[in-house]
């Protein structure tokens, strides 16, 4: 007879099930690269046999890490969802917040993720790296006010994605340093600094950034950086007016 203390045991369901071997299988990918984790990895994580994570993921390991993927994949997306509330820059920063978080959290799994050129790797895994990045800069365009980018501001965007990637992945390498505020603020700066550079040169990224300024204030992270870069621009433009345009001598 089981005794009071004793929980008695309940069978899983269909899904109560594959969630925990996904579970078990996304802790895993966390902390090492895909081609360093194996079934009996999962099985044991799980507390599971092996023949039963085939029988939830016949495809074995590689439809285990597609699903895992697609986990992540769904978790990233919901970093970028952001209301439109408060200024532009301000929207960002809280998506990148969320965004270092789940770098932070999920570290080596991230880096082989992004780094590709695993075992694991795939035309459909690497559909599902191209969809987060295509769907972040959606988001991103939505808070600028252009769904419809023309080819320069679209270009923009997706630059500016890779160039956050591309910082994440030196910040893990570089033991997260510097701290993932400062990291943060940069990365805002960064892409206040591409709209303005190309909104000297394209008509609807200098529309878009007015629009910006509008709904920005002095202390927000536009007023910070037009504050510390007017003094910059103004040297460079006095050291590299033409001769003869009133350029001060040294």
């Amino acid at each position: 007879m089981t005794s009071a203390a004793t929980p008695a045991y309940r069978r899983l369901s269909v899904e109560e099930r594959r969630g925990q071997l996904l579970r078990a299988a996304l802790e895993l990918f966390a902390q090492r690269a895909p081609e360093d984790v194996s079934l009996d990895d999962v099985a044991e994580a799980a507390g599971v046999s092996r023949p039963l994570v085939y029988r939830y993921f016949p495809g074995g390991k590689q439809q285990l890490y597609e699903a895992a993927l697609r986990s992540h994949a769904d978790a990233l997306n919901r970093c970028f969802a952001e209301p439109a509330e408060g200024a532009p820059t301000e929207r960002l920063g809280r998506v990148l917040d969320r965004y270092l978080a789940f770098v932070d959290q999920h570290d080596t799994g991230f880096s082989a993720l992004l780094r590709g050129g695993s075992v694991a790797e795939t035309s459909r895994t690497s559909a599902i790296v191209d969809e987060v990045r295509r769907a972040a800069a959606e988001q991103i365009l939505v808070h600028l006010g252009a769904e419809r980018p023309g080819p320069r501001l679209g270009m923009l965007v997706r630059t500016w994605i890779a160039a956050v990637e591309a910082a994440s992945l030196i910040w893990l390498d570089e033991g997260k340093q510097p701290p993932e505020r400062e990291l943060r603020d940069w990365l805002v700066d960064h892409l206040v600094a591409l709209l303005a550079a190309t909104a000297t040169s394209d008509a609807e990224t200098a529309e878009v950034f007015r629009a910006l300024l509008t709904q920005e204030t002095p202390e927000g992270p536009v007023g910070l950086l037009a504050h510390r870069a007017v003094p910059v621009l103004g040297e460079a433009a006095r050291l590299l007016s033409p001769p003869g345009s009133g350029r001060l001598k040294g």
